[in-house]
């Protein structure tokens, strides 16, 4: 097994790093103490990144994206990791791979805009009501002629207050199956200012801050056909295209945040000078410093195995669980052993610290929560035992 990176690799590694300490680290304060991205500064930065090729990394070449593979992929967006979601991603665009599922018109008005920029996307699945049980949501769609009639309530939607149009699942029938009755789904492209359709504010929340999640209310909505994504009633397939995949994302930029909380406890261990000696050279700190580095070592090898395992088209969905499981986890630990070990200087703005232990919440509850992944994990190991 080869665990060296190719030149390729080490080139994108460099690239993106250079561009996040350079053009996004210097805003995060602002970000930090705003609690906004100003729109002025978003545009600023897309343009640097899209000049820097950085933009839609994550797409095929075919479409006019980066076309970086998985392993690349997920070393590109560890570094990406290293500041917060606000300026990483509302900056440095990464369109959902769920718009490969666009066909005809679709791709000239949705997809081919969102990798080139011009058009942002954001995506519809959680409900007040219906959150890792995607079955349960409550938001319809009820073909009405050529038409669909939408109602329903969706919310927790990321970045939707500056989306030019969102990628919609809703419930559009019901299907019978050995555990009963259950909900048939379809996805849609639905374009803001559709009438029916408002964007509401979200909620303030702890994590990443900047980053913000919106309310979408979905009254009478009327859409054409065309705008269905993928078949209609089958929405699952279009969305199992996506899940694996951006846990993964949120996985690999755990490990950037956590290998810079590790960075400071480190340089923070040799600097700061108590009893007569550096802290580091206390059991109680190094070997603290040993558990952050293993258990990021851990999260990180799973991490690239997943990603290598879906480049040979292998992955499954125990291998992603477990990533996202560990990578997040992980992540919750180093970021409040580097508090710990800073003591009372680790909670104060001054340093990055308070916020990656603020951010780190987040990460074990969407795209599947910690107890979501176990089950997967689980089901897998039980399931050829008939369990």
């Amino acid at each position: 097994m080869d665990f060296a990176l190719s030149e390729e690799q080490q080139l994108i590694i460099a690239t993106t790093r250079a561009f996040v300490r350079q053009e996004l680290v210097p805003h995060e304060r602002e970000v930090e103490e705003s609690g906004v991205l100003r729109e002025e500064l978003r545009e600023q930065l897309k343009a640097k990144a899209l000049a820097a090729g950085l933009y839609a990394a994550n797409m095929p070449t075919e479409v006019g994206g980066g076309g970086l593979d998985s392993v690349s992929w997920v070393l590109y967006e560890k570094e990406l990791g290293y500041t917060g979601y606000a300026l990483q991603y509302g900056c440095v665009g990464r369109p959902s791979n769920i718009l490969l599922a666009c066909r005809g018109e679709q791709r000239e008005r949705y997809l081919l805009p969102a990798v080139r920029g011009e058009r942002v996307e954001c995506l519809a699945m959680t409900e007040p009501q219906a959150g890792s049980d995607l079955r349960s949501m409550k938001a319809s769609a009820i073909q009405q002629g050529d038409d669909f009639i939408i109602n329903g309530t969706k919310h927790f939607i990321s970045h939707a207050d500056h989306a030019d149009f969102v990628i919609l699942f809703a419930a559009s029938g019901e299907e019978h199956s050995p555990r009963g009755k259950r909900k048939l789904i379809t996805a849609f492209l639905v374009d803001m200012g559709t009438p029916g359709f408002e964007v509401r504010p979200g909620y303030r929340n702890v994590s990443h801050r900047g980053y913000t999640n919106s309310i979408l209310q979905f009254t009478d909505c009327r859409v054409p056909a065309a705008a269905v994504l993928g078949e209609v009633h089958r929405g699952f397939e279009v969305a199992n295209t996506w899940l694996g995949a951006t846990r993964l994302q949120v996985a690999a930029s755990c490990l950037g945040r956590a290998e810079r909380a590790l960075d400071c406890a480190k340089q923070w261990a040799v600097e700061r000078v108590q009893f007569g000696q550096q802290i580091g050279k206390f059991q109680g700190v190094s070997f603290k410093l040993a558990d952050m580095a293993l258990e990021l070592r851990a999260a990180e090898l799973l991490t690239l195995e997943a990603a290598w395992k879906l480049a040979q088209n292998t992955a499954t969905d125990t291998d992603m669980a477990m990533a996202k499981l560990k990578a997040s986890e992980m992540l919750a630990m180093v970021a409040d052993e580097a508090l710990q070990i800073h003591g009372g200087m680790g909670l104060m703005s001054d340093l990055p610290l308070e916020r990656i232990w603020r951010d780190a919440r987040i990460e074990r509850i969407w795209d599947g929560t910690s107890e979501v992944q176990r089950h997967i994990i689980s089901r897998a190991l039980l399931r050829p035992l008939g369990g």
